[in-house]
Order: C-alpha cells, then sequence, then structure tokens
C-alpha cells in the first residue's frame, strides 16, 4: 500500500477542521440561506437541498396564511432539519424588534433570533443605535442575536462586545446584489475582530461575491435575493455553496501577499542557456 503524502490529513481531520461554530452549535456548511421571494415552495426545497445549507432565515410574517406563509410553509421548512434562525424583518424601532423576537422564540422554539432594525426605507440600512440597544436587552433575555448591521467597526465591536452571537455586517444594501462595496472595511473588521463570528449579511449577488468575503476570513455568508430571484435557484445555490467553499479554502491557504512591482514567476539567474544580451 503506498504511504500516504505528508500533505493527505485523513478525512475526519479535514472535515472537523471545516466545521465552524456559532451559538454553540457545530455546523459544516457555512452559507445561511433566506426562505422568501421563491418562485415557488418547491423551487425553495429543492435550493436547501442544493446548497447543502443547515441554517433557515425565517421571518414570523411568513406564517400568516395572508402572506402566502402559514401551517404548510413551516411544516415544509421543518422537514428539512435545517436550525431556524428567526428575523425581525421590517421593525423601525428597538421595542418592536424586542417584541417580535419574544413573539419568535415562543412560535419556533428558539433562542436564535437575527436582528434587524431597519432605520432608512430606502436603503434597508440598519438603525445601528437601536440595533445596539436591542441586542443588548435581547442578549440578557438569553437570546442568541445574531446582529445584523453596516460594515461600520464601531459598531460592530460594540455589538460583540454586547454578547452577540454573530456580527453580520452588510455587503451593500439588501437586495441590491452589488457585491461588496467596501472590502477595505470589512477586511478591517475581520482583522480587529478576530475572535468573532462575523457573517456577512445582504447584499452579495454572484458566486464569485461571495468567495470575495470569504477570502478576507469570515466565518459564513448569509443570502436571499441573489438565490431565489436567480434565472435557476437551485443552480445558483449550488454555485454559490461552491464559491462560499473555494473562498474559504483560499483564505485557509493564506494567499500570496500583493506586490507593488511584477516578479517574474520563473527565475532567470542560473538558467543553462542564458545570456546577458
Amino acid at each position: 500500500m503506498q504511504a500516504p503524502e505528508p500533505n493527505d490529513e485523513p478525512s475526519a481531520k479535514r472535515s472537523e477542521a471545516a466545521t465552524w461554530q456559532v451559538a454553540g452549535t457545530t455546523l459544516s456548511s457555512r452559507m445561511l440561506l433566506g426562505t422568501a421571494h421563491y418562485p415557488s415552495l418547491q423551487v425553495l426545497v429543492d435550493a436547501v437541498k442544493a446548497s447543502s445549507t443547515e441554517v433557515l432565515t425565517v421571518g414570523l410574517r411568513r406564517l400568516q396564511p395572508e402572506t402566502g406563509g402559514g401551517t404548510h410553509f413551516w411544516k415544509r421548512v421543518q422537514s428539512l432539519g435545517c436550525h431556524v434562525l428567526p428575523n425581525t424583518a421590517g421593525c423601525h424601532s428597538a421595542d418592536e424588534a424586542v417584541t417580535l423576537a419574544l413573539m419568535a422564540r415562543e412560535i419556533f422554539a428558539t433562542q436564535w433570533i437575527k436582528l434587524e432594525v431597519i432605520g432608512d426605507d430606502y436603503t434597508l440600512q440598519p438603525d445601528l443605535s437601536a440595533t445596539l440597544d436591542a441586542a443588548t436587552r435581547l442578549v440578557r433575555e438569553g437570546f442568541a442575536v445574531f446582529a445584523y448591521t453596516t460594515d461600520d467597526l464601531v459598531t460592530a465591536q460594540r455589538l460583540h462586545g454586547a454578547g452577540c452571537a454573530a456580527v453580520m455586517p452588510w455587503a451593500a444594501p439588501i437586495g441590491s446584489g452589488r457585491g461588496p462595496q467596501n472590502p477595505y472595511a470589512l477586511e478591517t473588521m475581520r482583522r480587529r475582530l478576530p475572535d468573532a463570528v462575523l457573517v456577512v449579511d445582504a447584499g452579495l449577488g454572484r458566486p464569485s461575491h461571495a468567495a470575495q468575503v470569504m477570502e478576507l476570513g469570515f466565518d459564513a455568508v448569509l443570502l436571499n435575493t441573489a438565490v431565489a430571484q436567480a434565472g435557476d435557484p437551485v443552480r445558483m445555490a449550488r454555485a454559490f455553496a461552491d464559491g462560499v467553499s473555494a473562498g474559504r479554502t483560499a483564505f485557509e491557504s493564506t494567499p500570496m501577499p500583493e506586490r507593488a512591482a511584477a516578479q517574474a514567476s520563473t527565475p532567470t539567474v542560473g538558467m543553462p542557456f542564458w545570456h546577458a544580451q
């Protein structure tokens, strides 16, 4: 039997290294997926399976029959065997977000909550002070808070200091699909918060965008519109899963440093037929 190469790690060890933890839970997939705006419930189910995600975000309003949700939707989501991450989408104040989170905990039977407090209806930019207020109160209530925020470093530091399970900066406004608008800010946040769980939430439109932020060292990405409103959501879900995996592998492989000048990949000094002219 041929001996394994030095870099051939046992599969069990590789699998362990590929996992990550958030809110005391070990996950294998670094892609979280939303459940809104799909062409049909069956397309959503197929996209979830294609993505291999283990976490699904669900809005409380999705359980209301008048919005196309209800018991049937909830049962299908449960049947997928994923962790459910309820969200406070649509809230415009800390009080409103806390109230909705308490309702979600009763309905979904989970301490996890994706906190969103919107400050501007046009850009859907979060109200940072209200988000920090709500996060602090929810952490005291025993919630594992996944806080949606901008790429502002100081706010991210305060959310992490308040005890949030994950800080979730945007790459661009929700649903814009524009990709990272300020990679420097995201890179700085990752470097300054080495122990925080950081998940890029909002603004990613293509698998290459997901790979880009994963190369910066982010723990995961959360997607919805980029998959749900693609021409083929199922294939796009699979493509994003590949992009996330490639970006994470690249980060762990330590990319070469950028240089200001060219450097030949093939050395010339000492080559046998080199002539000085």
